[in-house]
């Protein structure tokens, strides 16, 4: 029987760190941390330190949750935990690598949505999509107030070079009929009313309506 998971979240999204878990399925007890974003930041990404510091924050999670080496851990076979996999063989743990089911992968994916509101990542975009965390979709986040939200991103990506710093038109508009939310404070544009319109084009043509004061 399988009594320990350890998994991640956020490692796809272009939005914040990395969140990993550890979890000790019998008892339900979960401890997380965050790998931070600085550490995707283009001078040091490409360094992937954030591999190293994968192995320091699962070592702190065994701890907090008293794993012995005779006990059996499941741990997520992607490359976050490359480094994570060499240090518990080093270290005699008993583990294998696989794909992380229930209880952990909810949990934890939980907890990188919590972390992402927390980052001002509205709500409600998390239950706009099946897929929230889709890269153009966060973009399209990102380029509404870009001047305090690029920061927020993993900017050590490949695809960010690419998309992220796009030449973006505006102008204004009267929307005579509206179901938008201005994507830079989340509150729905009244129709009728004067809005901003962002545009810029990505892997394809993208449209984005705000306030027209914000």
């Amino acid at each position: 029987m399988v009594l320990i998971q350890i998994d991640d979240s956020g490692s796809g999204s272009l939005i914040g760190g990395t969140c990993i878990g550890a979890m000790r399925k019998e008892t339900g007890e979960y401890h997380y941390e965050i790998i931070p974003m600085e550490l995707y930041r283009p001078d040091i990404f490409d360094k992937k330190v954030y591999l190293d510091h994968a192995v320091e924050i699962s070592k702190s999670l065994l701890e907090k949750l008293n794993v012995s080496k005779e006990e059996k851990i499941e741990i997520c076979r992607g490359y976050m935990f490359d480094k994570v996999r060499l240090w518990l063989k080093d270290y005699h743990y008993h583990f294998i690598s696989t794909s992380i089911g229930e209880p952990l992968q909810t949990v934890v994916e939980s907890t990188f949505e919590s972390y992402a509101v927390s980052l001002g990542l509205p709500k409600q975009f998390l239950s706009y999509t099946k897929y929230p965390f889709h890269f153009h979709r966060l973009l399209r986040w990102v380029y509404a107030d870009y001047e305090n939200r690029y920061i927020l991103c993993k900017t050590g990506w490949k695809s960010w070079k690419k998309y992220g710093a796009l030449p973006v038109s505006t102008s204004y508009r009267v929307l005579k009929k509206s179901n938008y939310r201005c994507l830079k404070c989340g509150q729905p544009i009244e129709k009728d009313s004067t809005a901003k319109v962002l545009k810029y084009i990505s892997n394809r043509p993208n449209i984005i309506y705000l306030h027209d004061q914000c």
